[in-house]
């Protein structure tokens, strides 16, 4: 077996396979049928980047499918953004699909999404900029082949698109050290006298949030380096229940989950109960709620659906019930055990229990607070 076929294999059974290895039939349909202008090293044109995020039909009657639902404008603006010589910045709270856009706009621009640095507070500068291979260095001193390229360098060298995940997690000093590269296009390496220059292609996606706590607020000479788009919260129940269908059915399939029939309902309540809770007010306007200490973020409610489905598939008759997402919306939802809980309790006495139709979500949840 060669090595890319032992490469196919692997992504084959990958758990969560790449966003170009999971959706290269539809990247494929969109290749062959895009005749627009594409810019340096792109894989695919503006337009069918959008498409490819976006959903839609082509000519051949391949179907696109959604990755992203959400305002197209805010989408364009992303694409475009990577077009031009600045680098994109995904800001937004958690669970609002910063990584998940990241990743497919990589994949249909460079066709490789793994040029990734994971921002972390220990994340060192070798990360952004380079290290060495200390066995060579000993041996031979300074060289290039000494030298171990970071993503970044991989990107700029190859005309590809990076990927900086939790940009404000990364200590302020290790930021900085991307000021150079976003502005002057190069990676000084004073080491040897030299200098790694961006070949056009070159961009950098990075993904941030103000929510979290340990976070590195960016500089404002890092900041203009990047054009900002805000992705925001589903704005209806409606998109919300969309969004969390469409993952779940894809995560069930990776994780060989039968379908769960007639799931929809329970998807509709935990996207209800999440927006209550989450803005403060039920759906009808007329109760005010106090808010948990948790986001509960769409991903979260995909998490929450997910795990329901696995039992009612595991311990159940395969039909997704209220018992099946109890258990982790009381999870999502209690992460303070002293505070969240009286908010919850408050949630289901006042709200739940009085709703119609609700009656076995609310002994369900109640079992599994007891």
């Amino acid at each position: 077996m060669t090595v890319s076929e032992t490469t196919t294999a692997a992504g084959a059974e990958a758990l969560r396979p790449h966003a170009e290895d999971a959706f290269a039939d539809e990247l494929k349909a969109l290749t062959a049928a895009d005749d627009r202008p594409r810019p340096a090293r792109w894989r695919l044109s503006p337009w069918a980047v959008a498409t490819y995020l976006l959903g839609g039909a082509l000519p051949d009657g391949t179907v696109i499918t959604p990755k992203y639902v959400g305002p197209r404008r805010l989408v364009e603006v992303a694409v475009t953004t990577l077009a031009t010589d600045r680098a994109l910045l995904l800001l937004g709270v958690p669970g609002t699909a910063k990584t998940w856009v990241s990743e497919h706009l990589a994949a249909a621009v460079s066709g490789d999404s793994t040029l990734l640095v994971q921002g972390t507070a220990g994340t060192p500068e070798e990360a952004v900029r380079y290290g060495w291979n200390y066995a060579e260095l000993l041996a031979h001193g300074p060289s290039r082949e000494a030298l171990v390229p970071s993503p970044l360098m991989r990107a700029m060298s190859e005309g590809m698109t990076a990927r900086i995940e939790e940009l404000t997690r990364i200590p302020a000093d290790v930021q900085d050290s991307l000021i150079t590269i976003l502005s002057e296009k190069t990676l000084p390496l004073p080491e040897l006298g030299q200098e790694v220059q961006a070949v056009r292609g070159f961009n950098v996606i990075a993904t941030a949030n103000d929510r979290d706590r340990g976070v590195n607020e960016l500089s404002s000479a890092l900041r203009r380096r990047f054009n900002t788009v805000v992705l925001p919260l589903p704005a209806t129940p409606e998109a919300e229940v969309d969004i969390v269908s469409r993952r779940v059915d894809q995560v069930g399939r990776s994780l060989d989950l039968p379908p769960a029939p007639d799931g929809l309902a329970e998807i509709r309540r935990v996207v209800t109960v999440f927006r209550e809770l989450r803005d403060g007010v039920t759906t009808d306007g007329r109760t005010k709620l106090k808010s948990p200490s948790g986001t509960l973020s769409t991903a979260e409610a995909i998490s929450v659906v997910t795990n329901g489905l696995a039992l009612a598939a595991h311990f159940g008759d395969g039909v997704l019930r209220a018992g099946d997402v109890a258990a982790g919306i009381l999870g999502a939802v209690v992460r303070d055990p002293a505070a969240d809980r009286v908010v919850w309790q408050e949630y289901l006495e006042t709200v739940v229990r009085e709703r119609d139709g609700w009656k076995d979500f609310y002994r369900a949840c109640r079992e599994a607070s007891a």
